[in-house]
């Protein structure tokens, strides 16, 4: 959802490069942001008796994040205008405002549910390097497919539709994001419950 702060970037400084510059601020905020919210999960599947509960609870809290979030739409103005110094603080305070590392918890844990299979012959370093690794990965996938898909879209509307596209039409995706949030949490949900 920082795309358009990319383009804003472009268009103020007049150059792709100011662009590309806000794409990688923005990646390496949003990056820290699912990092640190798998990162406890990471630790936490140590636990394998608790696993499946702990799936559950997480598919139920996207769910109930992506509800708020559905409910509340207040969005405030002063997030409009970031300066480029400060783009990485803003990706990761938004990616943990709106829920985006929260959205990779169900994927996450389901991934992890293989590498612990046999948890109980491993040692307990072992589990958290697996799980650890998992996160990073995890982490790391996601944040390449939002760099890729943002940066797409930052950079037609920068090339293409410029200035007067972006002042006259306010991109608010709140509620196509609270939906995401919703479906994942739920998908997660029936896969765990199926299993």
């Amino acid at each position: 959802m920082g795309w358009p702060l990319a383009v804003s970037a472009g268009l103020l400084e007049r150059s792709p490069r100011a662009l590309f510059g806000a794409l990688g601020a923005l990646s390496a905020g949003h990056l820290l942001a699912t990092f640190l919210v798998l990162l406890p999960f990471a630790l936490l599947l140590t636990l394998a008796e608790w696993q499946r509960p702990i799936q559950l609870a997480a598919s139920l809290l996207v769910i109930g994040f992506g509800a708020y979030r559905l409910v509340d739409r207040r969005h405030p103005r002063a997030l409009a205008r970031i300066p480029p110094s400060q783009l990485a603080l803003w990706s990761f305070a938004v990616a943990i405002a709106h829920g985006a590392a929260l959205m990779l918890l169900p994927i996450y844990l389901g991934l992890c549910q293989a590498a612990d299979l046999d948890a109980s012959h491993r040692a307990a370093g072992a589990l958290v390097s697996t799980n650890l690794a998992m996160a990073v990965l995890v982490s790391l996938a996601h944040v390449v497919a939002m760099v890729v898909a943002g940066g797409c879209l930052a950079w037609l509307v920068y090339r293409y539709l410029g200035l007067k596209f972006v002042s006259r039409s306010w991109l608010n995706l709140d509620a196509v994001w609270a939906i995401s949030l919703i479906l994942v949490g739920a998908i997660a949900l029936v896969f765990n419950l199926t299993n």
